[in-house]
């Protein structure tokens, strides 16, 4: 059989399956939230228990897979999930597998079964937001004995299967920050922000940056942009252009991959704040910090759980699993050569707050960019405050609507 006949072959096979099959880690470093959305006590871990059938230990093999939506080396989302795959490829005792420029289609799920089936995978980590509704679901069901985690899903218990985690990182805490370094560069008082889709993730991001910009410059906009979708670079370079065109002076953005936002800054000399991983290269005149995932971090405390004998399944890991800077899901990139001492100096401060535990981003009183009132003045959204991952809102000094 020849390599393409044996390809088709292969194929057939998942597609037949397709047809017919119808981290209680410590509290340092995880925050994980109970099945009825409630965040679990702070400080507690959830308890141990006997590992299932599936679950993988320190005497059994582990076979790691993971799927990206695009390519490994976008300067972005997928290269943060592929530079966190290689830092644990290194570790005794697993094996890892991967594929990337998988669409959030039947596709995903025809992956996830040849990884199961052919690689023997028994975790899996599909990263693309669309990878969760309907076919993570789908597959999960009729794999009970692999362990499935998503990036940014929403656990639900009695709805979704159990063998389902969901881990997420509080990126906008380094937002946050850039929003602070952006403000305190700009000299028009304009920020831009190039966006996929306003979902509460992306809401959340453009939300905190310009309340960090804000909270040392009140008169400073952010103009955003969506897109429609997570990669569209001809659509990315026409909004970053566009902005450019009316004024703002530093430029960020969230979509899968940063490069074309970054690249069209530097060549129309203006500032940037980087997103997903460090792109200081692509902008070496302009490139005022960023906010960076630390995957890496986050998947070997994964792979300490799960050598540990402990599964999502049977309640040894939690089903929502978040952190932030001080539990190193994300970090702030060094600060660029155009960033002055003294902003060095007040987004350091900050940093600190957000690693000893005093910053709260989401302390009312908040407004939208339409006057409403939607934190009250006595209310206080800590980061894992379940309502902050329902974002549907842009704060006061957003010029832009979520309807796009």
């Amino acid at each position: 059989m020849d390599r393409d006949s044996l390809y088709i072959h292969r194929r057939q096979l998942i597609r037949g399956l397709l047809a017919t099959s119808a981290f209680g880690l410590t509290s340092q470093l995880w925050t994980g939230c109970a099945p009825t959305e409630q965040a679990s006590t702070p400080g507690k871990t959830s308890p141990g228990t006997t590992p299932t059938s599936g679950s993988p230990s320190a005497t059994s093999a582990l076979t790691i897979g993971f799927i990206y939506v695009g390519p490994k080396d976008d300067f972005g989302y997928n290269q943060s999930h592929f530079d966190g795959k290689e830092a644990i490829s290194k570790l005794p005792n697993v094996k890892t597998v991967d594929e990337a420029s998988v669409p959030e289609t039947a596709q995903v799920q025809e992956t996830m079964l040849s990884m199961i089936n052919q690689n023997g995978a028994n975790v899996l980590f599909p990263t693309s937001f669309g990878y969760f509704d309907p076919h993570i679901l789908k597959v999960a069901a009729d794999n009970p004995k692999v362990q499935f985690f998503h990036c940014g899903g929403r656990y639900e218990d009695g709805k979704h299967p159990k063998n389902i985690g969901s881990y997420y990182g509080y990126i906008d805490e380094a937002e946050y920050i850039a929003g602070i370094v952006a403000a305190l560069t700009s000299k028009s008082g304009k920020l831009g922000f190039v966006a996929a889709k306003p979902i509460p993730q992306v809401l959340r991001n453009i939300n905190s940056y310009t309340l960090g910009a804000r909270s040392v410059n009140p008169k400073i906009t952010t103009q955003v942009i969506f897109t429609g979708d997570w990669s569209l670079p001809v659509k990315e370079a026409e909004a970053a252009s566009s902005m450019i065109d009316q004024g703002i002076d530093v430029l960020t953005c969230h979509v899968d991959s940063p490069k074309v936002v970054i690249e069209t800054a530097e060549k129309r000399k203006i500032f940037c704040t980087g997103y997903h991983v460090n792109q200081a290269k692509l902008a070496p005149n302009g490139y005022l910090t960023g906010a960076e995932w630390d995957w890496g971090n986050v998947y070997a405390k994964y792979v300490e759980q799960f050598q540990a004998g402990k599964s999502v399944t049977d309640g040894g890991i939690p089903h929502l699993v978040r952190g932030g800077l001080k539990e190193k899901f994300c970090k702030v990139s060094a600060y660029g050569s155009a960033v002055s001492a003294a902003t060095k100096k007040e987004a350091d401060t900050a940093l600190a707050k957000f690693m000893d535990g005093s910053m709260v981003i989401y302390a009312g009183e908040i407004k939208d960019n339409t006057g409403k009132v939607v934190i009250s003045k006595e209310k206080k959204l800590k980061q894992i405050d379940p309502e902050l991952e329902k974002m549907d809102w842009l704060v006061e000094g957003v010029i832009g609507s979520t309807k796009g």
